[in-house]
């Protein structure tokens, strides 16, 4: 109760704080970009693109091109080897490493300056949930979030580790007692194993707040359920906040409620290896503007967009905060103050509100179906299945789609859904109907090639129980940070799920 009341108090206190800077969002970012460039004007990155002559954005525009990990992998590898001020000044704390490029692991630095922010950004979202709904009993009762291992390889020059191992290592001392699972059981390996021991630490405790990736706490409740055979609202009845990251979380919303045995509020997250970009600061959405996640404009990190539907083209234009619109989407460029310059991080946003300014993640520009031009992202295949959905008892654990160019003979191309159901329709050629008329709504392109027969109706593969699992273990990424893509323009993940549907 005492923690549960002072709680409130200081998340006013942070709510005012966090209002002032997302009021004045062009001044906010005209200050952390002149910081940036400031602090970093005599590392080797700095010299190499002539930081000290860099007046305005035009200036740094014309002097920083984009990047991508590959682009700034020279840098990093001088980092590693012990070099000191050269992607920023000093060295980083850590290193975090994550899997995904094609020469393998990516090293992102997280310097003492960034670190903070990573830490702050998820206890302000929980602050403002606090002020806004004063519902503060959580802090009073366990806290679990599903996570990779906190495990820190020290071997190197720089400490390396997955972020949420790292930030692991930061969490307050007055919440220490709070948190689960055991260092113990945080530090198992194997995904499975460490989900069954999670289980038997969590199983007894009066556990209020739940966080991780819908697809794996999804796991952790299954198997709640299994021992118990109970819903999860019976084993924790005080159980009411889900924070999450990661992946949207209306697919997964009607299933989870179900295996919950109630609603909770939830928040979502956008904490990544290479800086904590944005939270859900709204609770009541009374109006389309208040959807979406608040963007961090004050955490030491300056933004960058380029339409995504242009991010391929030879010079694609790059614009600042004050230039985006609602509805469009953009591919996220960040510069922050752990020397990640023009970076591309792969995700692509769109605006929600400018007053103030809210995102929503729409997909990976590297995850798209465009065999045929239809340019279909994440957020239209997401959106087009929830809605299908809607009314309905079919509940979806988990899906993805490929596009099929070589079908059988004499029939057109099409979209294929591979779709893993906790509840499956009763008619399944009207769910596939549905789902692609929500397509064609949502993609006129899409809309396009089917009017115009050049493809045909999607189809839905159905996947086995516990399919998905098989597959993320097989490629060795079941559990911690790692997901399932939406969506792929090739037929890798969608050839090996074919041996399990």
């Amino acid at each position: 109760m005492i923690k549960s009341f002072f709680a409130k108090i200081y998340a006013n206190i942070v709510s005012k704080q966090v209002y002032a800077w997302a009021n004045d969002p062009i001044n906010t970012q005209d200050k952390v970009f002149k910081e940036l460039i400031a602090e970093a004007s005599k590392t080797r990155f700095g010299r190499d693109h002539n930081f000290p002559s860099i007046g305005s954005y035009e200036d740094y525009k014309a002097q920083v091109p984009i990047r991508d990990y590959e682009g700034l992998k020279p840098y990093v590898e001088a980092v590693k080897n012990g070099d000191s001020d050269v992607l920023w000044k000093g060295k980083p704390l850590y290193f975090a490493k994550t899997s995904g490029t094609t020469s393998g692991a990516k090293y992102i630095p997280i310097s003492k300056e960034s670190m903070p922010y990573q830490i702050a950004a998820a206890k302000e979202a929980l602050l403002l949930y606090i002020a806004e709904t004063g519902k503060a009993d959580f802090v009073d009762g366990k806290m679990i979030f599903l996570q990779g291992s906190p495990v820190i390889d020290a071997t190197d020059k720089i400490k390396t580790g997955r972020l949420s191992g790292i930030v692991a290592h930061y969490v307050p001392k007055y919440l220490q007692k709070n948190r689960l699972p055991s260092w113990e059981a945080n530090c198992i390996d194997d995904w499975e194993t460490k989900v069954n021991a999670i289980v038997e630490e969590t199983v007894v405790e009066d556990m209020r707040l739940i966080s991780g990736i819908p697809s794996w706490v999804q796991m952790y409740f299954e198997k709640l359920i299994d021992k118990e055979g109970k819903k999860v609202s019976e084993i924790f009845p005080n159980f009411n906040l889900f924070v999450y990251g990661g992946v949207n979380y209306e697919p997964y919303r009607q299933n989870m409620e179900t295996l919950i045995g109630k609603k909770v509020d939830s928040i979502e997250l956008f904490p990544a290896s290479e800086g904590f970009f944005a939270y859900q600061d709204k609770q009541r959405k009374t109006s389309e503007s208040d959807k979406g996640m608040l963007l961090l404009l004050n955490s030491g990190i300056f933004y960058e967009f380029i339409p995504a539907d242009k991010f391929f083209d030879d010079s694609p234009e790059r614009i600042s905060i004050k230039d985006v619109k609602v509805g469009v989407n953009y591919v996220l460029i960040i510069s922050t103050n752990a020397g990640l310059w023009s970076y591309n991080i792969g995700d692509t946003i769109a605006f929600t509100s400018i007053k103030p300014y809210r995102i929503v993640v729409t997909g990976r520009i590297k995850h798209f179906i465009s065999a045929f031009g239809e340019h279909v992202i994440g957020k239209e295949v997401e959106e087009s299945i929830q809605l299908a959905s809607q009314g309905t008892t079919i509940q979806i654990k988990e899906f993805t789609v490929a596009p099929q160019v070589n079908p059988v003979e004499g029939e057109l191309p099409y979209h294929e859904w591979f779709i893993e159901f906790e509840n499956e329709p009763e008619d399944l050629a009207d769910f596939s109907k549905k789902i692609d008329l929500e397509m064609q709504r949502q993609n006129s392109y899409y809309f396009d090639l089917i009017q115009g027969n050049i493809l045909q109706q999607l189809k839905i593969s159905i996947v086995e129980k516990n399919g998905f699992d098989h597959y993320m273990k097989s490629v060795g990424k079941l559990g911690g940070q790692n997901k399932i893509p939406r969506l792929a323009n090739d037929r890798k993940i969608a050839d090996q799920l074919k041996k399990i549907v």
